[in-house]
């Protein structure tokens, strides 16, 4: 059984960094993504990774602050977060998939989630 296990959350004021960690067990993928959803708001792609080749794609609203990486030996993923802000305030799910993607940011690609791991960013 495929499963993705998140750490790395907390508070932090606004400017602070985070750093999570999603690791996967007994899985070679295709695809990683972060993923968050605030309360009343629809699952958002914040950043993925190919896992091949390295390539990283990242929504608008977090390029030049956040970084996304993998450490293939350990089957890891990580979302390094700088600057924060208020509006980064959600719950972080990691995801993977052994399938090709076409839109690496959407959350329907995705085969396989973890159980989240709470991001707050404080004013």
């Amino acid at each position: 059984q495929v499963q993705l296990v998140e750490s790395g959350g907390g508070s932090v004021q606004a400017g602070g960094s985070l750093r999570l960690s999603c690791a996967l067990s007994t899985y070679r993928s295709a695809c990683m993504g972060w993923f968050r959803q605030a309360p009343g708001k629809e699952r958002e792609g914040v950043a993925a990774i190919s896992t091949g080749g390295g390539t990283t794609y990242y929504t608008d609203s977090v390029k030049g602050r956040f970084t996304i990486s993998q450490d293939k030996s350990k089957n890891t993923m990580y979302l390094q977060m700088n600057s924060l802000k208020p509006e980064d305030t959600a719950m972080y799910y990691c995801a993977a998939t052994d399938l090709l993607v076409n839109y690496p940011l959407r959350a329907s690609e995705y085969r396989y989630w973890g159980q989240g791991t709470q991001v707050t960013v404080s004013t």
